[in-house]
């Protein structure tokens, strides 16, 4: 019923918008309730229509993606932060003759995480080279979070290999803009995280997450979560960077105390190379598809 509604609304005779409508006799402005509903912001923006714009993220991105032959994703996390080799070498440069020793520290973290970065961009040309000749309801398509850092890196890197990627950005109180290797047509805005969570899973055959923040262990838990309790099948769930991963997350303390068990520890792998982590990805969907 909601997409008969939407396509009745699509299809609408956009010159009713100019169609006379009474106006009221006390003021020369037509009233507000005269508007209609669907093309009046205030009452779509009122807490009692929550629930339909809900639904009207979930559908606009699916509907995108369903257009575009976009079957399955492969969905790159990590860290914003993060910066290309090129940039980040110039950085140290700059810091280097400025003579500032907490500059140049922080220019050399930069470094070492530009590794993270060239790694994604790196892995994304794998996954996007790949399906560059493969029929649409076979081929992988990248899907990060559409800003910089490592979601720069793996749309840069589709990009290269003369692919489209998804990128699926978020309203924030700092505006987050899309890095300029997005392609265009497949790039959308969410105001609720949950329905942009939705959207990495609804078509994910693979995740990884390289080193980040709190979004990253946001993203990378919900995953967990929905694989451990059966909401969604499972999939690889790649930690790329296995020094960070097990410095970051103890995850054998937690099997050590009981509140994970060995079974749950198994819906993710480490993974170090670009090289390493596509094979893994290919493995399993050749699995999947011979099954």
């Amino acid at each position: 019923m909601f997409k008969l509604m939407v396509h009745h609304m699509a299809n609408f005779n956009e010159n009713s918008r100019t169609m006379n409508i009474p106006i009221s006799a006390s003021t020369s402005t037509p009233d507000p309730s005269l508007r209609l509903a669907f093309d009046d912001p205030t009452f779509m923006q009122r807490d009692e229509n929550r629930g339909i714009r809900l639904q009207l993220e979930l559908l606009k991105a699916d509907l995108a993606q369903r257009e575009a032959d976009i079957h399955q994703t492969v969905v790159v996390f990590g860290s914003a932060r993060f910066m290309s080799m090129e940039d980040a070498q110039a950085k140290l440069v700059a810091s280097e003759s400025s003579n500032d020793a907490a500059k140049i520290a922080k220019a050399r973290l930069a470094i070492h995480n530009a590794a993270y970065y060239e790694a994604a961009r790196a892995f994304a040309k794998l996954v996007a080279t790949d399906g560059l000749h493969m029929p649409p309801e076979q081929r992988l398509t990248i899907c990060t979070g559409g800003g910089p850092g490592i979601m720069e890196a793996a749309n840069r890197g589709a990009t290269e290999a003369g692919a489209v990627s998804v990128a699926l950005n978020i309203a924030l109180p700092h505006e987050q803009l899309p890095n300029p290797y997005v392609s265009p047509h497949l790039s959308f805005k969410f105001h609720y995280f949950a329905i942009r969570k939705m959207h990495f899973v609804m078509r994910a055959k693979a995740l990884v997450a390289f080193p980040g923040g709190f979004g990253t262990m946001d993203e990378l838990f919900e995953i967990l979560t929905l694989v451990q309790t059966g909401k969604t099948p499972r999939v690889p769930i790649l930690l790329y960077g296995s020094d960070y991963w097990k410095k970051v997350v103890n995850f054998d303390a937690m099997q050590a105390e009981g509140t994970v068990n060995a079974e749950d520890i198994a819906c993710f792998q480490y993974v170090d190379t670009p090289e390493q982590a596509w094979a893994l990805v290919k493995s399993f969907i050749s699995g999947a598809q011979h099954a």
